[in-house]
């Protein structure tokens, strides 16, 4: 008798992770991109890289467009999704591009470049109030600063003028990384006390504003910047205010 032979098919599922290439960090100026589309998450659309910065760090999240063959999709907003990737919000109504598609990314430039001023602004803010800052947030239209202050400033028109007359130095604004463990032996590197560098990645991103000796400032920060102080423009303060008794709020606006 012949034996049998049986062919048994075994099919395996292999799940890999991709996790979104953040293309902002090597390029702020960057307005326009490819992409794949990877996931369909529970906050939006992930792709395999994005110009898109996600809300975090006191900065808000950018805006924009994804273009594709047949379709097209409004993003009103960018959060983090799982691990590191990267959510695309769509209006609502506004039909998602299917998975593996390529899509066009256009960013919404107007609003990010005022994200990117206003934010170094506040970094030269912390400089010329040298005091542990208690919270922050950015705006295009107003952003703000919250430092341990028990009494309110003498002259305010002053420190407006000195945090303009930084800007006007035409400071150059770098980066570096350094790793955790030398970011642990230099604590005084981190300004703000409601909002911890993020840490456990091996690394930490430091953004630096002046070089050499005209270095003035070096924190932990993940956000978004201008290349120079000058491209930040005028600065007006608005209001200080009192928001307990060790705490107050500088808030200030683009001048233009």
């Amino acid at each position: 008798m012949s034996p049998t032979i049986v062919t048994v098919t075994v099919t395996v599922t292999v799940t890999v992770t991709v996790m979104t290439d953040a293309l902002f960090r090597q390029d702020a100026y960057l307005r326009q991109s490819k992409g794949i589309v990877v996931a369909h998450a529970d906050r939006g659309v992930v792709l395999d890289q994005a110009v898109f910065y996600p809300t975090g760090g006191g900065q808000p999240g950018d805006r924009g467009r994804l273009t594709w063959e047949g379709g097209a999709m409004e993003v009103v907003n960018t959060l983090k999704a799982d691990a590191d990737d990267i959510a695309l919000v769509p209006a609502d109504g506004d039909a998602l591009p299917p998975i593996g598609v390529q899509v066009s990314q256009t960013l919404d430039w107007d609003l990010r470049a005022r994200h990117m001023r206003m934010h170094t602004a506040l970094h030269l803010l912390s400089v010329i109030i040298p005091l542990p800052v208690t919270g922050g947030q950015i705006g295009a239209e107003k952003s703000r600063l919250d430092f341990a202050m028990e009494d309110p400033p003498e002259d305010k028109q002053a420190l407006e003028d000195a945090l303009n007359t930084l800007i006007a130095r035409d400071l150059e604004v770098s980066e570096r990384w350094i790793t955790d463990a030398e970011l642990a032996a230099n604590p005084g590197l981190v300004k703000t006390m409601s909002v911890q560098p993020p840490k456990g990645a091996g690394r930490v991103r430091l953004v630096r504003i002046g070089k050499g000796d005209e270095q003035i400032d070096l924190q932990p920060c993940g956000g978004t910047h201008v290349a120079r102080s000058s491209e930040i423009g005028r600065i007006r303060f608005g209001k200080v205010e009192k928001k307990s008794r060790l705490n107050r709020r500088f808030s200030i606006h683009l001048d233009d």
